[in-house]
């Protein structure tokens, strides 16, 4: 009887209020499951482009909080050609894109923020022209998005909220609703919980995505386990059911829900002073992982039906490093070859 209620509520909902058939079914009950059909799509990307440009490239640190001045992004050219050719040669399926770390700068054009690059001395919407780029290349488009950011207020009533990420959960929903209704099909979002999850928990984080695309995959790299792709922030590969491949701040490796694993590190190695996401210094320009591990990585996603994201950092002019350029392609050469599984050292692991 309750089910038989439930389904006439959600039809009425759908002829009274207007909502898609998928908005009423994420609203009424469980995000359905993505097909094995689509999860088999995903996996055969095996590996993509993690495009970290923001705040930090230009302060060289890792995190860069408490800026009030966004020409801190003094950046005048992008060339995202050049990014979508260069996975396109390395043999990537995809590209996963920051569109806002913790500082809360945007990389597309909202309409909730002046704190976007279209107000930089940029003044250009860079997801809008990677997405262009991505199609002219023939590569898919991946989203990372952090889930808080440090200037969001105090939830309403109470102390500082979750890790000082700030209360702002229409704000997440309202950004959220803009990438997934305005840049095309997104393959999959990987969600920062660094600064903690905004006011929205990871469930309704999910079922908020789900309603504008069902068959975007959903992560968080760590807090509570919800989503259907196990990231794997600082990872290796490994079978989707073992916590294999997540990073020590990964805590949400305990989903029996997963239907994909990630995993991803930065094509830099440890070094001292600058970032290791972003871009770093110009006196580490020849610093570099060597092909060979990338290529045994992307090989070992190939074996467990993961998907290897490799971190690169676009410079000061939105161009990747000729070093990263030339490592990618050599990896993308050794794919079309088929080349064996390489030997590598037990240390020494940067060029």
């Amino acid at each position: 009887m309750k089910k038989t209620l439930l389904s006439f509520f959600a039809a009425a909902a759908l002829i009274c209020g207007g909502l898609s058939p998928v908005a009423a079914q994420t609203n009424l009950v469980t995000v359905p499951r993505v097909s094995d059909a689509r999860v088999k799509q995903f996996q055969d990307m095996h590996w993509g482009m993690f495009i970290c440009w923001s705040f930090s490239t230009f302060s060289g640190k890792e995190w860069t909080p408490g800026i009030t001045n966004i020409d801190l992004f003094a950046a005048k050219d992008c060339d995202t050609d050049q990014w979508a050719k260069s996975a396109k040669d390395a043999g990537m399926g995809y590209i996963l894109f920051l569109t806002k770390h913790h500082d809360g700068f945007c990389l597309w054009d909202t309409q909730t923020t002046d704190r976007k690059v279209t107000k930089s001395p940029l003044g250009r919407d860079v997801l809008a022209e990677l997405k262009k780029s991505c199609d002219k290349y023939g590569i898919k488009l991946a989203l990372y998005h952090s889930e808080g950011e440090w200037a969001w207020p105090d939830k309403p009533g109470g102390g500082r909220y979750s890790s000082n990420g700030g209360y702002n959960p229409e704000m997440k929903k309202a950004q959220l609703k803009e990438l997934l209704t305005r840049y095309g099909p997104i393959e999959y979002i990987w969600f920062d919980h660094a600064v903690g999850d905004g006011g929205l928990s990871h469930a309704d984080t999910v079922r908020w995505v789900k309603q504008f695309q069902p068959d975007c995959f959903v992560g968080f790299n760590h807090g509570d386990a919800a989503g259907d792709i196990r990231i794997g922030e600082m990872g290796r590969p490994g079978p989707v059911s073992a916590k294999t491949g997540i990073g020590a701040d990964s805590g949400a490796a305990k989903s029996t829900d997963y239907r994909v694993a990630e995993f991803t590190y930065p094509i830099l190695p440890k070094h001292a002073g600058g970032a290791m996401w972003f871009y770093s210094l110009p006196k580490h320009d020849k610093l570099c992982l060597p092909a060979e591990k990338l290529y045994s990585d992307y090989l070992g996603a190939v074996k467990f039906g993961d998907i290897f994201s490799i971190d690169v950092g676009p410079d000061y002019n939105g161009r990747l490093r000729a070093i990263d350029v030339e490592t990618l392609h050599q990896v993308g050469e050794m794919i079309r070859a088929h080349a064996p599984a390489p030997i590598l050292p037990a240390t020494g692991t940067a060029k």
